[in-house]
């Protein structure tokens, strides 16, 4: 069931359906430093993995 409310001749009218604005690059710049900065906590939180890894593996067992 339609909820639309058309009146008249508003459906044939010469004005384009959706406005299109101008929208500031804000949004993409911001989306692409979460995302780098995601990747570089990620290899960090790797490194910190490895480095525990290889900590555990190479020490000598406690005396």
């Amino acid at each position: 069931m339609s909820r639309h409310n058309i009146t008249g001749s508003e459906a044939f009218d010469r004005r384009p359906f959706v406005y299109i604005r101008s929208v500031s690059s804000g949004g993409l710049r911001r989306r692409r430093a979460r995302l780098a900065l995601g990747f570089v906590l990620g290899v960090i939180v790797a490194l910190a993995i490895v480095t525990v890894g290889l900590l555990m593996i190479f020490m000598p067992p406690p005396a």
